[in-house]
């Protein structure tokens, strides 16, 4: 085994990329892990951790380009950690895409006898996304807005345009800087807690046109409201501002006011009206999401006297989709403000036969069934990280007879996948959806079908 050090700068070729971004290369018989690198690469890289099994670097020098590689298009590719295969041919990430959904499924999983279905495509890779976190900063030029610089709480850069933003939120953060500079605001400094500006939250329904901004600062009221209003580009629906008075940067779970306008706003998703608050959840790429909410429907398979149970339901989007085709829907979430807004949903979109309830998907489930029906068809759209084994087996005891399994990432959805066949499902299928061209995040669909009992899998 090859001895290596810190700081040691290897010459190494890319073969493939992992889950997560970094490109895979061999030292000897060591596997490196090399951020900033793409397959095909040669590469000058400088080694940041060393393990017994593995390695870690970072690409320094470029000696030899992949055949994949292109011109990003964002000046601040590299230092920004928001598009990090901006230089990596859209036909191949989604080539590599594919192929990272296999490998967890067989390697992770260990499953087999399923149809994984080709990864569908992004219908636009630039101008998708619908909703943005920014943090302020300081620069020469008064305060600005921006992101984290890749790999540093610290340390922030401000952004003049972002490409996977639509030019119309691109122009409602460049209003709020205009005004805050005009207003002399400073932004917050976490290190010393002077200044007051700390983030700027942007909802937009790509659908409807509507544009929702909620300002996040340190105690204080916030100024000049109405010469803020006249700088904002139209289809602004309203801003409220949320105070946040801790140390920790955070934008979720505050309580906020309205500055002017609504404190929501609307989107449509295949024919449904959502009404969506700052925090409530949705899928960040509208457009998309109408495809990968098609494909859960499609593979529940419903029927009219189903009963389906929407766990992780957030706004409501995929239970609401499904209530005209069964008897009923019960849909479960832990956050207060997204069940409410499901709530909204559900009566704004003429839906009686469906009912949302807050509470932890792990602890609800057996209380529901106390006064619910059984489901016999279960949607899951959980959390990054996956079903917890409570939630595996809560899921399990309730035994429906179709699970629609909705994943933003494919490595927690194999070993999830795992324990629910071998508490007697099996996969039948696993589609694999782009939602976010440019990264490397990957949307699933997978398909489990209870098995009876002495059915051979």
């Amino acid at each position: 085994m090859p001895t290596l050090a810190r700081d040691q700068e290897l010459e190494l070729v890319i073969d493939s990329l992992a889950y997560g971004g970094r490109g895979v290369a061999r030292h000897g018989e060591l596997v490196v892990f090399v951020a900033q690198a793409l397959p095909g690469d040669r590469v000058r890289a400088r080694v940041t951790k060393f393990k017994r099994r593995y390695a870690e670097a970072r690409a320094v020098e470029l000696l030899e380009a992949g055949p994949g590689r292109v011109t990003p298009r964002c000046e601040h590719f590299g230092v920004c950690g928001g598009c990090a295969w901006q230089d990596l041919d859209y036909a191949e990430q989604l080539r590599h895409k594919q192929a990272q959904v296999s490998d967890a499924l067989q390697r992770l999983g260990r499953l087999e006898g399923y149809h994984l279905a080709p990864i569908e495509p992004a219908r636009q890779i630039w101008g998708y996304r619908n909703k943005f976190e920014y943090s302020w900063s300081q620069t020469a030029d008064g305060a600005a807005l921006g992101f984290h610089v890749a790999g540093r709480w610290d340390r922030l850069m401000a952004v003049n345009t972002c490409h996977i933003a639509s030019p119309v939120s691109n122009e409602l953060r460049r209003g709020f800087e205009r005004w805050a500079r005009e207003q002399g605001l400073q932004a917050y400094d976490q290190r010393t807690g002077a200044g007051f500006l700390r983030h700027l939250v942007v909802r937009e329904g790509r659908n409807t046109g509507q544009l929702l901004a909620m300002l996040v600062t340190a105690p204080g009221p916030a100024p000049a409201v109405d010469h803020l209003q006249r700088m904002l580009p139209d289809g602004v629906v309203g801003v409220v501002h949320a105070v946040n008075d801790g140390v920790a940067e955070v934008t979720a779970g505050l309580a906020h006011t309205t500055l002017f306008g609504a404190d929501e706003f609307e989107e449509r998703i295949d024919g449904l009206t959502l009404r969506l608050s700052p925090g409530a959840f949705m899928q960040t790429n509208s457009e998309m999401s109408q495809v990968l909410y098609r494909h859960a429907i499609e593979q529940a398979r419903l029927r009219p006297g189903d009963v389906a149970w929407d766990l992780y339901c957030g706004a409501g989007a995929i239970g609401l989709l499904a209530a005209p085709y069964v008897e009923r829907v019960i849909g479960i979430e832990l956050s207060s403000e997204s069940v409410a807004r499901a709530r909204e949903n559900a009566a704004v979109n003429g839906v009686a036969n469906a009912e949302f309830v807050e509470g932890d998907v792990a602890k609800q489930l057996r209380p529901l069934l106390e006064r619910v029906p059984r489901p016999s068809v279960v949607f899951v759209d959980p959390p990054r990280a996956g079903l917890t084994p409570r939630a595996v087996r809560r899921v399990l005891e309730l035994a429906p007879e179709r699970i629609s399994y909705v994943s933003c990432n494919p490595t927690t959805l194999a070993p999830n996948a795992r324990q629910l066949v071998d508490g007697g499902y099996r996969l039948e299928l696993v589609q694999p959806v782009d939602m976010f061209p440019h990264t490397h995040h990957i949307e699933c669909v997978a398909q489990l079908t209870r098995q009876e009992p002495g059915a051979v899998a």
